[in-house]
């Protein structure tokens, strides 16, 4: 068995609504989509979402390191099982002329390559994604279960509109929630105090500041938020910054959790080792596929620090699916993010709705490799661009 064919896609995903804040607005995606086939017909899909202003690649420069990138001299080993093709795309090395760039330029294009070449071979072996987890060699987060419960988020600016999206938030059962703050002309107390009030005092509330803040304003901005118990404040000041979390965390009554600053293996080892932070905001696409984020999710554990699963607004099924095997075969995920799939997506790329259901509830995926059907015909009628890489 030997992979076949290797197809990338620029693929344009409208949102359903303006997502706002405080680093960006977003109305629609720039998506790489990447179908694997091979030799035995199995079909495979990987996504990969492009954040210039996280892992510092667009669209234009994913496009450029998938034609500078020679997959068929790396990818035309057999794989005649999921642990081979494992230890091949450990091995994958992208160029991508990154000269003065952080080690996750290129996060993307890794993340959909990998996941299809995975997605493929876990189909021809009849075994879901979620064993990946288990091939892979980190025994010490594998822990199987059956649904997971994904959290919420409030990212409105409106007061009437956060106000009732709280409440209704409440009312569908959701017991974890992400509040968007930082953004300017923003009353930070105001959104925290509404939700509090709003989803009531068992809800479990952290806060995003998206690079809003500096270190030193830190205390002043996080001291009137304290007293509506706020569980987390994630990536409080700018990656530029990082290194001032050090001092800064002691005089904190919150734990910090690190995104953009999180986004590869060596980003979680400086933080470890620098103390910048006491959780880790896991995304699959931002921290370059499944394996990568298998070792953060394991380094974090043996440093005592927790992590959660993230998710990049708008991510399509192909994401939510992935997505949703790790968070059904890792241990310890303080808390889950995505399936917001007919939420924020309009173009549906997979035949099943991963959408969460009430409380958040979604159950695992049983089927083999991704357990979804991508509609090929549809990734194919909305592709900018279409670039063959093998086959």
């Amino acid at each position: 068995m030997i992979i076949a064919e290797l197809t990338a896609f620029h693929v344009r995903i409208p949102l359903r609504r303006p997502i706002r804040h405080a680093s960006h607005t977003r109305t629609e995606n720039d998506t790489l989509v990447v179908r694997c086939r091979l030799s035995t017909g199995e079909v495979g899909w990987g996504e990969g979402l492009p954040r210039p202003y996280v892992t510092g690649e667009s669209i234009d420069d994913c496009l450029a390191i998938l034609r500078q990138t020679d997959f068929r001299s790396q990818l035309d080993a057999r794989l005649p099982s999921l642990q081979t093709a494992v230890e091949v795309l450990k091995n994958l090395r992208l160029e991508t002329d990154g000269a003065g760039r952080r080690d996750c330029f290129g996060n993307s294009v890794r993340a959909a390559v990998e996941l299809s070449v995975l997605d493929a071979v876990a189909r021809f072996e009849g075994v879901p994604l979620s064993r990946v987890t288990e091939v892979a060699g980190e025994t010490a987060i594998q822990k199987s279960r059956d649904r997971v419960q994904y959290s919420t988020a409030i990212m409105s600016v409106k007061p009437l509109k956060r106000r009732m999206q709280a409440l209704a938030y409440r009312l569908y059962g959701f017991r974890h929630c992400k509040l968007k703050v930082g953004a300017e002309g923003i009353d930070d107390t105001a959104v925290v105090r509404d939700a509090r009030r709003w989803m009531g005092q068992g809800t479990d509330l952290r806060i995003d500041a998206n690079e809003a803040w500096r270190c030193e304003e830190l205390e002043a901005k996080l001291t009137p938020l304290i007293p509506f118990h706020i569980s987390s404040v994630e990536q409080p000041v700018p990656h530029s910054d990082v290194e001032g979390l050090a001092k800064c965390r002691e005089r904190l009554d919150v734990p910090v959790m690190l995104d953009e600053s999180l986004c590869s293996p060596a980003d979680g080892q400086r933080a470890i080792d620098d103390g910048t932070c006491d959780l880790f905001n896991i995304r699959l696409s931002k921290c370059g596929g499944f394996l990568n984020s298998l070792r953060l999710a394991a380094m974090a554990q043996r440093a005592g620090l927790g992590y959660q699963l993230g998710c990049l607004v708008g991510e399509t099924g192909i994401l939510s699916a992935a997505g949703r095997h790790f968070a059904t075969s890792v241990a310890d995920i303080r808390w889950v993010e995505g399936s917001f799939d007919r939420y924020l997506v309009r173009d549906a790329l997979t035949e099943e709705d991963l959408t969460f259901g009430r409380a958040g509830n979604a159950p695992a995926l049983a089927g083999p490799g991704l357990g979804v059907r991508v509609l090929t015909s549809r990734v194919r009628s909305i592709a900018r661009r279409e670039i063959p890489l093998i086959g």
